[in-house]
């Protein structure tokens, strides 16, 4: 199959890395040097004491250059481990927004009673404004958008795709408990 015949799939990738100055832009210029898209950019510290940040990063390519993308991403330093969420099995993603609509009169209402249906929150109101607050994943984010848009002016702010595989197993564990069996007491007797 000639690679421009390629399918663009969409993909959900998670990067352990180091928490230190630089890291972030090493990964951005990964991308942005070689023309890759970041859809969407997540990061946050998930270990403080081993000082490690997750960065999750939802990007679309043919399969060959996603391979090619978890490929450098594995060898930047410090990066410790990457994962492609989406070939590896079932995971859950789910994405926070806020959305801001300035409407009036039976628009508010009908506002109301979208943001009800979506279990969105109302976390700030006016007379003439609301700002909503929602999770979900991203169809669910953008679904209540283009709702919102046609009842009145929108502003959004979007933190992104955070996601984890499910189950049991840990594919980026930071910490494993230590088990050790533990002698078991012995009764105390009256003897």
């Amino acid at each position: 199959m000639n690679p421009t015949d390629m399918p663009i799939e969409r993909h959900t990738i998670a990067v352990l890395v180091a928490n230190e100055p630089g890291v972030l832009a090493r990964v951005i210029g990964l991308f942005s040097g070689r023309g890759y898209n970041i859809e969407s950019l997540t990061v946050s510290e998930v270990d403080e004491a081993n000082a490690r940040s997750r960065i999750t990063v939802v990007t679309s390519g043919t399969p060959m250059v996603i391979e090619q993308i978890k490929a450098q991403l594995s060898r930047l330093v410090p990066v410790y481990d990457v994962h492609d969420l989406t070939l590896e099995g079932a995971h859950v993603s789910r994405e926070l927004a806020l959305v801001k609509i300035h409407n009036t009169g039976e628009d508010r209402i009908e506002a109301l009673r979208i943001a009800d249906t979506f279990r969105a929150r109302a976390i700030d109101s006016t007379l003439q404004s609301f700002v909503f607050e929602l999770t979900g994943d991203t169809g669910k984010i953008n679904a209540f958008i283009d709702l919102m848009v046609a009842l009145g002016d929108v502003e959004v702010s979007r933190t992104g795709v955070v996601a984890i595989a499910r189950g049991t197993g840990l594919d980026m564990p930071l910490v494993r408990r230590n088990v050790t069996k533990r002698k078991r007491r012995q009764p105390v007797t009256g003897d």
